[in-house]
């Protein structure tokens, strides 16, 4: 199974998150210009080599209308949404709440799942500051260029995450630091409010470092992307990456992100059924599509026949182990069933990856599989349906004229 290990044990931050992910990239230099290809407003990345306590990595530099946000800099380079007016020097800053980060998001023309993504971090975010400020999330705003910062290491960690696409991320327990850290409000206890809300049931400790180690941005990150929180697996190693953060400190200031193969045993899975003859089609597919926005593998059903020859179906989950008591819930509140029956499988996989190609028609992104003797591989549909539409022509055409080049 193709797994992610994030080791943060110096915390983490968007861009320290996005520079470790980068590093296991075969050509960074090449995503960098991706993503300043994206036009993010008023954005640039910078890519730089970075060594601490001896060790080289690299450090991201996000850079709005041509400055570091210094705003909010403490022992990392990151932001912090908040719900006040802000003067820096005798300039007013703007602030964006929600439905702006939606609008600048959806003008970057991303794809669905990556938009998601970034959507998703962000309402952890907004959740997590509207419960430390005791205002609804609604009336959250996010600093003007803190937003742009965060938009951008947001947006480039979810765009890794879909260039990697491993099969599970395992993430270790988390160092935020200790002491208090200076903001907007005032002096605040390390970890700040919003982040402790954000890390509300994952390990984290604190030590005799000083300062925030990890900020809002990355804990809304790692929350999001991972599946489960704790030491590192058996883990055959395949490509190591460090993200450095801004400061200097006795112990090396990285994430560590090790992409490599766990063994056999993770690959088990846990197969959820049930059987209902009480529900409309549309229930059932929106059934099914909250399981899949909920972490499902795999979600089908097959047409069976029931006590006194009713017709119904068994709806089917396949789901990782850590995700069993979500499913379950998620089965309950939106099905009739009043039982659910749990069966555990074992699952053989090909190892996947996917490359974003430059054609004449736009970015493609293509699939592929390999393992076992075997190889394969195929275009995104949702980019050749896309391309389809725009050239008025069908799918089998666009694949042949790609196929061409």
């Amino acid at each position: 199974m193709k797994t992610l290990y994030l080791d943060c044990g110096m915390g983490a931050a968007g861009d320290m998150l996005t520079a470790a992910l980068l590093e296991l990239m075969p050509e960074p230099d090449a995503y960098i210009k991706e993503l300043n290809a994206l036009g993010i407003p008023d954005v640039t990345f910078i890519k730089e080599s970075s060594a601490k306590c001896g060790i080289t990595g690299t450090h991201i530099r996000v850079m709005v209308n041509g400055a570091e946000e210094t705003e909010h800099l403490h022992d990392h380079h990151h932001e912090h949404g908040h719900s006040h007016t802000h003067e820096h020097g005798n300039e007013t800053h703007h602030h964006s709440g929600m439905h702006q980060i939606e609008q600048i998001v959806a003008g970057l023309h991303l794809p669905e799942n990556i938009e998601k993504d970034i959507l998703a971090v962000y309402a952890l975010i907004a959740e997590a500051e509207s419960h430390a400020h005791g205002v609804p999330v609604s009336e959250i705003h996010f600093h003007e260029v803190g937003t742009m910062d965060a938009v951008a290491d947001i947006t480039a960690v979810c765009m890794l995450m879909d260039k990697i696409a491993p099969d599970k991320v395992i993430v270790s327990p988390i160092h935020v630091g200790s002491g208090h850290v200076k903001c907007a409000h005032g002096i605040l206890p390390v970890p700040a409010p919003a982040t402790a809300y954000i890390l509300r049931d994952v390990p984290i400790y604190g030590s005799n470092i000083e300062g925030e180690l990890c900020t809002p941005t990355g804990a809304a990150l790692l929350k999001h992307f991972a599946s489960q929180f704790g030491n590192m697996p058996i883990l055959k190693i395949s490509t190591i990456g460090y993200g450095m953060g801004a400061k200097d400190f006795a112990t090396a200031n990285c994430v560590r992100a090790m992409l490599g193969e766990t063994p056999g045993e993770d690959n088990s899975v846990l197969e959820l059924s049930c059987n209902v003859d009480d529900m409309t089609a549309e229930a059932v597919g929106f059934a099914m599509e909250n399981l899949f926005e909920g972490g499902a593998l795999d979600v089908y059903t097959v047409p069976i026949g029931m006590k006194k020859s009713r017709p119904g179906i068994l709806l089917r989950v396949i789901c990782n182990e850590q995700d069993k008591e979500k499913m379950i819930s998620l089965i309950f509140r939106h099905t009739t069933t009043l039982g659910i029956r749990e069966t555990v499988s074992r699952r053989y996989t090909l190892a996947r990856e996917i490359k974003t190609l430059e054609t004449p028609y736009g970015p493609v992104r293509e699939k592929t599989a390999s393992g076992y003797g075997v190889k394969r591989s195929k275009y995104e549909y949702d980019d050749l349906t896309r391309i389809a539409k725009e050239k008025g022509i069908s799918m089998e055409e666009i694949k042949r004229l790609l196929g061409d080049i």
